[in-house]
């Protein structure tokens, strides 16, 4: 199990905006057994009524929500000038939509429901950004380069599609392979590339 370092907590509140109360009741209460102060909001214009740029470690925002998705949230608060953290929640085929989180400088996305060491992962991170804390080394481009050159030209192909946030049905569907020949190829993919996952892909390949 992942502990976040007290030493490292700028402040204890976690925001979580989710229009789900089961999904948002659990995450709160899990933030809560290990020692933060959560607020939950059923949407973004709430969050936005109460929102302080300098109080929070991270927000976790969900994708999907009615009025304001999370990635229009999450434009508007840095709009605001915010730099709190941004951890995106999704469901099954909203991929694409967190790569656009991605891009537009969130930390993390979880895919729902997500595992402990998964979200208090994501927490470890954003604590360690806001504590002006590098989240993990900058990758030099001349270092990815180097790894993307290891791939061979189907796994660049899939590599390509993975960053557009395609399913690996989609992907099966444009290369004419099956989903599990994607499967062995985006496991070559993450061990070439030396990523943990898709996000960490993604931060590479900006």
């Amino acid at each position: 199990m992942v502990a976040v370092d007290p030493k490292l907590k700028t402040s204890n509140l976690v925001y979580v905006v989710d229009d789900d109360e089961g999904v948002r009741s659990s995450l709160c209460a899990l933030l809560q057994a290990h020692g933060f102060e959560s607020v939950g909001f059923a949407d973004a214009e709430t969050l936005l009524e109460r929102f302080h740029a300098d109080n929070a470690v991270c927000a976790f925002l969900d994708i999907r929500m009615p009025g304001l998705n999370g990635i229009e949230l999450q434009k508007l608060l840095a709009d605001r000038g915010s730099n709190l953290p941004i951890i995106v929640l999704t469901a099954y085929g909203d991929v694409p939509m967190a790569v656009e989180a991605m891009k537009a400088g969130a930390i993390d996305f979880i895919e729902k429901p997500g595992s402990e060491e998964q979200l208090l992962s994501a927490i470890e991170a954003a604590v360690k950004h806001r504590a002006n804390q590098a989240q993990q080394p900058s990758i030099p481009q001349s270092i990815v380069a180097e790894r993307v050159a290891r791939l061979t030209g189907r796994e660049k192909e899939v590599l390509n599609y993975l960053i557009l946030g395609m399913t690996n049905k989609h992907i099966a569907e444009e290369l004419g392979i099956s989903q599990r020949t994607v499967e062995i190829h985006r496991s070559r993919i993450r061990e070439k590339m030396e990523a943990r996952s898709l996000a960490d892909l993604i931060r590479m390949m900006k």
